[in-house]
């Protein structure tokens, strides 16, 4: 249980800290939007490289990876109606969709994983897939859609290579060829990586804290049905899917709290930082993250409760 406390203090810190620093006005007016810009271009992807090139093949290639894929893919899915019924357009949709699969694996899973269950490795599979699939996948997409809305008309080509040119797909391409074969990279290429990498999370905590500054209450400025529909997904829908995916493969014992606490963990913030940079669904992404994470604290403390009786 002190495990799941812990996780939630170490974000909550950097939250309010960002959030002191957005009403003292330090680092200016456009500062959400400048640390948002500067996770996404160079901090996330050094930190994707290094995560991924230090990967072992076998945390690669498990059957705790494909329950996390399979399910949050899943509810990336089935959010989409709910979003197209309310009149979302695409970007928003898509940032929604994140919204609904996407954990905060990184600062809070990586805490909680440490303290409650058998270690780091236990968030491997999230951050894996994460890093590797998803991220990448939303990322392209939000980046044809984006061609699309500024009124250009990207060739099949253009679409096609688009991840050539999206810098999270190419460090985490490179990441996964460093990985799968064995590359020792020397220091003087991994020090500097890994201390860029090291900003991102930081980056994308403070610029969620200075954007609180500004804001409403959850659900003043985004629609009540699509919000909860990502609440939905994310705190109940996505663990009750990996609990039943996971035994029907016969996935037990610590495996099986792994990977269903893997999945109730609350929206990233990373989908925020996300949605800045492609400036939609910023609001749906901020309050996303904000409800789901006060939700996610009875559930996490429900699954590790029930876990401690059987």
């Amino acid at each position: 249980m002190s495990g799941v406390l812990q996780g939630f203090l170490v974000i909550g810190v950097a939250i309010a800290l960002g959030y002191v620093l957005g009403r003292r006005g330090v680092l200016g007016e456009n500062a959400t939007n400048v640390l948002s810009r500067a996770a996404f271009f160079v901090a996330t992807p050094a930190l994707l490289f290094h995560t991924l090139a230090d990967a072992e093949p076998g945390e690669i290639f498990s059957w705790s990876l494909v329950i996390v894929g399979v399910t949050a893919a899943l509810v990336c899915v089935l959010f989409v109606p709910a979003a197209r019924w309310r009149g979302r357009d695409p970007m928003e949709t898509t940032v929604g969709s994140m919204a609904a699969g996407y954990v905060n694996a990184g600062n809070l899973g990586l805490p909680i994983a440490i303290y409650a269950l058998d270690g780091a490795a236990a968030v491997a599979p999230a951050l894996i897939f994460q890093l590797a699939l998803l991220t990448p996948v939303f990322t392209t997409v939000l980046d044809v859609q984006c061609a699309r809305a500024e009124g250009r008309r990207p060739s099949y080509l253009w679409t096609v290579t688009a991840p050539a040119r999206n810098p999270l797909a190419i460090a985490t391409t490179l990441g996964v060829v460093v990985a799968l074969t064995g590359v020792e990279l020397p220091e003087a290429v991994t020090a500097p990586v890994e201390m860029i990498g090291d900003f991102a999370v930081p980056a994308m905590l403070f610029a969620f804290g200075i954007s609180l500054v500004s804001a409403h209450r959850p659900g003043r400025d985004e629609d009540p049905v699509v919000l909860g529909a990502v609440v939905l997904l994310k705190n109940l829908v996505q663990p009750a899917l990996a609990l039943g995916f996971a035994l029907l493969v016969g996935v037990d014992g610590d495996e099986l709290l792994a990977v269903v606490v893997m999945a109730a963990l609350p929206t990233a913030q990373n989908v925020f930082g996300y949605a800045v940079r492609y400036g939609a669904g910023t609001s749906l992404a901020r309050d996303s993250a904000l409800v789901s994470t006060v939700a996610s604290i009875p559930v996490l403390l429900g699954v590790f409760g029930v876990a401690a009786l059987m």
